[in-house]
């Protein structure tokens, strides 16, 4: 039988009612003790690390579940975190960088509903996360959420209130779990590295700036101020406003200049961008040196750039990291 190790953060799994609305209030034990189901298939211990509302994960909260995991990963055949909603996804793609190549599921889930509710998704998920990470075909960073299994990298939260809230963007789901049986779409455990590697670093100047059509290009002037990275979120399959100032090639040209990182990404969340296509995209590009996020999701882009930028300045070591496939994030770029 395997030994899971399941870890408590908080989110609306853990909440109960209080005078201020839900609140993460439930240990570890607590949650654990609602899916007594469990015990016939795994060996559960619970550990708690954080109780907080995913709203205010941080990166250092990162780096302490991937210590946690590094602590006692020897200890145990997988891992359950149970997490948040509203910023699982960048959690599940940070962990996916701070924790590569394990052999063993690291599962992230959590619940539209807390677990001491009548009507809640809360105990089918853990059940299904113990399940999952249960299975000897299981490996390496995975969102377990309404019977789908999701690579870390591309879970992205799209419904708020439902419970199928998570999609897999860009890619086909791992598994599925329905009625206590695991079926597997991707079975490549046996193709994948064994040696694990965790990482202690992450460096959150990373910023994202969501185009608007007449944004000026002084809101880039200010953020080189703060950041050391910045994702440019701009439409369709991606290009920059090409105004009469020619502002915006001014000011993305003065970022790189200053030995920053400016990586182009888009909007529309499935199918990813192509800035070759139009000469507003191509055309910068092709002269700057632009990164181009391609198919990889929002979170993975921002979570991989802290990561990338914790481990090297160098810019053709960023360049050549950022466009390496790491737990599936990217498999589509020109």
């Amino acid at each position: 039988m395997k030994k899971i190790l399941m870890l408590g953060t908080g989110g609306t799994i853990a909440c109960k009612r209080s005078d201020q609305g839900l609140k993460p209030l439930l240990t570890s034990d607590e949650i654990l003790s609602y899916v007594p189901e469990a015990a016939s298939f795994c060996q559960a211990d619970s550990l708690q690390i954080l109780n907080i509302d995913s709203t205010n994960m941080q990166p250092n909260h990162w780096l302490a579940m991937a210590e946690a995991i590094e602590t006692h990963y020897n200890d145990y055949d997988g891992f359950v975190i149970c997490h948040g909603t509203d910023t699982m996804a960048y959690t599940a793609s940070a962990l996916s960088y701070l924790i590569q190549n394990s052999e063993k599921p690291i599962v992230i889930t959590g619940a539209q509903r807390p677990i001491d509710m009548e009507n809640t998704d809360a105990r089918t998920n853990l059940s299904d996360s113990l399940r999952f990470a249960s299975q000897e075909k299981a490996h390496g960073v995975t969102i377990v959420f309404d019977g789908k299994v999701i690579a870390g990298t591309r879970g992205k939260k799209e419904r708020s209130k439902s419970y199928n809230a998570f999609s897999s963007i860009n890619f086909p789901y791992i598994a599925t779990v329905q009625d206590g049986q695991v079926v597997f779409y991707l079975d490549d455990k046996a193709s994948c590295p064994r040696q694990v590697k965790f990482f202690k670093t992450l460096n959150p100047r990373v910023a994202l700036m969501k185009l608007i059509p007449s944004m000026g290009s002084n809101v880039l002037d200010y953020l080189a101020e703060h950041y050391d990275a910045v994702i440019i979120e701009s439409f369709g399959v991606g290009g920059l406003p090409s105004y009469d100032t020619g502002d915006f090639y001014k000011a993305v040209e003065a970022w790189i200049s200053h030995g920053k990182i400016v990586v182009m990404a888009t909007q529309v969340t499935n199918e990813g961008s192509n800035m070759s296509v139009y000469e507003v995209g191509h055309s910068i590009k092709k002269e700057l040196g632009l990164l181009e996020a391609y198919d990889m999701t929002l979170e993975a882009t921002v979570t991989k750039l802290m990561w990338i930028l914790g481990q090297t300045r160098d810019g053709e070591e960023i360049r050549e990291l950022f466009y390496q496939t790491i737990n599936r994030d990217i498999l589509w770029q020109v």
